[in-house]
């Protein structure tokens, strides 16, 4: 008996971005999102950082932490062909962004304010999906992978896809996950 695994079909435009509130009101930020996947906030919580995978870009928004209101969307960087697709999202304790570049086999790291990469950690498996910091005192980094819907030949290339990578010695923490107050 075999298994037929077909990729998703994305419909452009679907989706919106929404914020939960902690009383667990919805608010629509905006729509004509493809895919919605790496976010984060500056250090000082004033500006959100956002991924919409398929426009191949990192976005940043003013953000209002007493309201959650956002405004002023715009781009803070746009990946090369080569980098692959804008993933999962963290940030250092510097200010920095990492994201994790699906079709990409890398990790890059962001100077949001100059919009330049300014490291680039590449791993042995290209379809690389999120990242975090973690261990003890933030200074591990965590990236995970995909593995679904890949085939044979695929998987005998990158027999390590689907796994999750700790790396050291990046010369950079994470800062601690923020909790949701609802």
């Amino acid at each position: 008996m075999s298994q037929e695994i077909r990729p998703a079909v994305v419909e452009r435009n679907q989706g919106s971005l929404y914020t939960l509130y902690p009383d667990h009101s919805v608010v629509k930020h905006f729509d004509m999102v493809d895919i919605s996947n790496g976010i984060d906030w500056s250090l000082d919580h004033k500006t959100l950082y956002y991924i919409d995978s398929l426009s191949f870009a990192v976005d940043a928004l003013d953000y209002d932490v007493k309201t959650g209101k956002t405004s002023n969307r715009r781009n803070v960087y746009a990946l090369q062909k080569d980098e692959g697709i804008p993933d999962g999202m963290c940030i250092d304790s510097e200010g920095k962004l990492w994201v994790a570049c699906y079709n990409g086999g890398r990790v890059i790291r962001i100077d949001p304010e100059a919009g330049t990469v300014i490291q680039t950690v590449k791993l042995p498996v290209d379809k690389t999906t999120s990242c975090c910091f973690g261990g003890k005192d933030y200074s591990e980094m965590y990236v995970t992978s995909a593995c679904e819907g890949m085939d044979e030949e695929w998987t005998a290339r990158q027999p390590q896809s689907g796994g999750i990578y700790k790396i050291t010695g990046l010369g950079v923490k994470g800062i601690p996950p923020t909790e949701f107050a609802g």
